[in-house]
């Protein structure tokens, strides 16, 4: 039982560690691109705001729900979508390239447009803290 315990504080240290990784990977690269201070608030700004897409409202809660910790579902497909916030998915944010590929769909679909560096770095800032 000891052994388990033990276990599962190093890995949820590890993933820990790599979320951060990952994420510091990320935000460094967009203010490489020109992006300024990030903000946690115009992130969750971003998460609650809706946007006038192809004629529909749409926000981030569209399909992830208003708290990022619980499982949402696709709004078009119904698919079912985990929590984004890495504090209760370990899964999330650890992957450069999945976060790069769901923000270039995610943005598209929900904002009309690639997201700017700035604001892929406020929303990035906004999952880390929660």
């Amino acid at each position: 039982m000891k052994r388990c315990l033990i276990m599962t504080v190093l890995l949820l240290g590890i993933n820990s560690l790599a979320i951060a990784d990952t994420v510091d990977e990320r935000l460094a690269a967009y203010q490489a691109e020109g992006a300024g201070e990030f903000s946690a608030e115009r992130g969750r700004e971003m998460w609650f705001k809706s946007y006038s897409t192809e004629g529909q409202e749409r926000s981030c809660t569209s399909c992830h729900t208003d708290n990022a910790g619980k499982s949402g579902k696709h709004a078009k497909t119904g698919k079912p979508i985990e929590p984004m916030a890495p504090s209760v998915n370990p899964e999330r944010l650890t992957d450069a390239k999945k976060i790069e590929k769901w923000f270039k769909r995610n943005c598209k679909w929900t904002v009309g447009r690639e997201c700017t560096a700035q604001e892929k770095g406020d929303f990035l800032t906004y999952l880390r803290d929660l």
